[in-house]
């Protein structure tokens, strides 16, 4: 009797017990968090930005893969030439430097859209939602402005560079024309910061960048 009774109120307590797969189904729904949305992040109005945010990632994975796959064409062909044919490319050291460049400051926006930019979270960790957001957008607005004020400066001096009329020695490549993922790369970056904030404004989830939710787990959630 007493073990009937038990099972009777085993039951009770556990609708689902004669139905897993139903128990299962309503255990991974209360589970999920907001973080696991994959919903784009601009819609209606500023679907707009949506189309620039995607435009850029293009051209900043574009830049990225040209890039990083030249300096390892680069590199290797220097050094085939060098120990199978006993002679160096002569513009080999010369194009990998312009590469850094390229690969450096296109690299800056690309991580910032991605959210990989090295943050001090201790505070921030600790805050409720609400103030978390805030202080995301006013980061990520300040940076955004910092970019933009970066870009102005670094376009002063690659025009500086382009009046001095200066060439590369190897290559004879103007030296300006090496310099314009400067302003080109923090340009991109405040953008990325500035659409963060907007992204965080008219979202309910609070976003690390246009493309990732800072969540409570260990690891945040791309889109």
């Amino acid at each position: 009797m007493q073990d009937r009774d038990g099972q009777e109120r085993g039951a009770a307590q556990n609708p689902n017990a004669d139905n897993p797969s139903q128990a299962s189904s309503e255990t991974s729904v209360t589970t999920d968090s907001p973080a696991s949305e994959t919903a784009a992040a601009f819609t209606g109005v500023l679907k707009p930005l949506g189309i620039l945010d995607k435009g850029v990632a293009m051209f900043e994975a574009a830049v990225l893969t040209v890039g990083i796959l030249a300096m390892a064409v680069n590199s290797v062909a220097n050094v085939i030439g060098r120990f199978i044919f006993g002679q160096s490319l002569y513009f080999s050291e010369e194009l990998n430097q312009f590469l850094v460049i390229l690969v450096t400051f296109a690299g800056v926006g690309f991580a910032a859209r991605h959210g990989r930019h090295i943050r001090m979270s201790a505070i921030y960790d600790e805050l409720p939602d609400k103030l978390r957001k805030a202080l995301m957008v006013a980061i990520a607005l300040i940076t955004g402005a910092i970019m933009f004020l970066l870009a102005w400066y670094s376009f002063e001096y690659v025009y500086s560079v382009y009046g001095t009329g200066r060439i590369a020695p190897v290559t004879q490549v103007p030296i300006f024309l090496t310099l314009v993922w400067l302003p080109l790369g923090f340009m991109i970056t405040g953008i990325q910061y500035v659409l963060t904030a907007l992204v965080n404004l008219t979202r309910p989830d609070v976003y690390l960048s246009v493309t990732v939710v800072d969540s409570y787990e260990d690891t945040e959630t791309q889109l």
